[in-house]
């Protein structure tokens, strides 16, 4: 009977919960436990996913041009949605991009992070972000399949900033959360990457870098942000790809700090 039944809702593995878990690899079990044969492994699920997720959910006619739609969002992860720069190389609608994304966000394979739309005295972006609810998935779907080649690959930052927002969302849905969180743009160009609300009012702000030796500079957007944000408590890190088991944060700059990626779940506990 209603009420009477708890829902989970179940994410791929975070990296609290398996040091394993990289960029490069995702967090899916079968993966995490046997990388040798992530590509194999993620050719079936895709397959997989067509054949039956896909179809279970709604009629999707042309499977040829799914696919292709689903490569063409990959190289999107991380970037504000268009739905017209989707739909123009693909040859189909603005309303079929529309319920095709819904799909993957119903089976779970995309978060749409909307943006953050608090009045802070400017004007904002409100279209949302677009990531893969698996990096590692991201990974093949970008024909990213070794270390080396995420490292030279144009789309190292977007992976990395993909990682991040999943892993904050595997954090939100583990401790019992719903997921909530956002991104923030004005017209003005000031940009930060994820804005996360804490108790009592509170922000965790967020910049994901894809470095080992992230700069001051990089803290700037942040630390502009925290003075928008007059009469809320914030909290401001430079994520980036320190050496897992690391030192705690560090200052960075004035009002931020950096923090490896491993870490991320301790400055999410706030």
């Amino acid at each position: 009977m209603a009420g009477r039944a708890a829902v989970l809702q179940l994410l791929p593995l975070s990296a609290a919960e398996d040091e394993r878990v990289s960029p490069l690899r995702g967090g899916f079990p079968e993966v995490v436990a046997r990388p040798s044969v992530a590509a194999t492994w993620f050719r079936s699920y895709a397959a997989t996913y067509l054949e039956r997720d896909v179809r279970a959910v709604r009629m999707v006619h042309d499977l040829a041009t799914y696919r292709r739609f689903m490569a063409l969002l990959a190289t999107r992860a991380g970037h504000m949605l268009n739905r017209s720069d989707i739909a123009a190389p693909l040859g189909v609608t603005v309303p079929t991009v529309s319920a095709w994304l819904s799909i993957l966000e119903v089976t779970g394979q995309v978060l749409l992070v909307p943006p953050f739309y608090e009045d802070l005295g400017k004007r904002l972006v409100k279209s949302p972000k677009v990531y893969f609810g698996d990096s590692g998935l991201l990974c093949h779907l970008l024909g990213i399949d070794t270390a080396a080649e995420l490292a030279r690959s144009p789309f190292l930052g977007a992976v990395f900033e993909n990682f991040v927002a999943t892993e904050i969302a595997k954090h939100q849905l583990n401790t019992g959360r719903r997921i909530e969180f956002y991104w923030f743009r004005d017209q003005q160009g000031l940009e930060v990457d994820f804005v996360v609300p804490g108790a009592s009012r509170a922000l965790v702000l967020l910049e994901a870098k894809a470095t080992t030796s992230p700069r001051p500079d990089m803290g700037v957007p942040l630390r502009k942000l925290a003075e928008a944000a007059h009469g809320r408590k914030t909290a401001a890190f430079v994520v980036h790809q320190g050496v897992r088991g690391g030192s705690a944060a560090g200052v960075l700059c004035p009002g931020v700090k950096a923090i490896a990626v491993g870490r991320l779940s301790d400055v999410l506990r706030r």
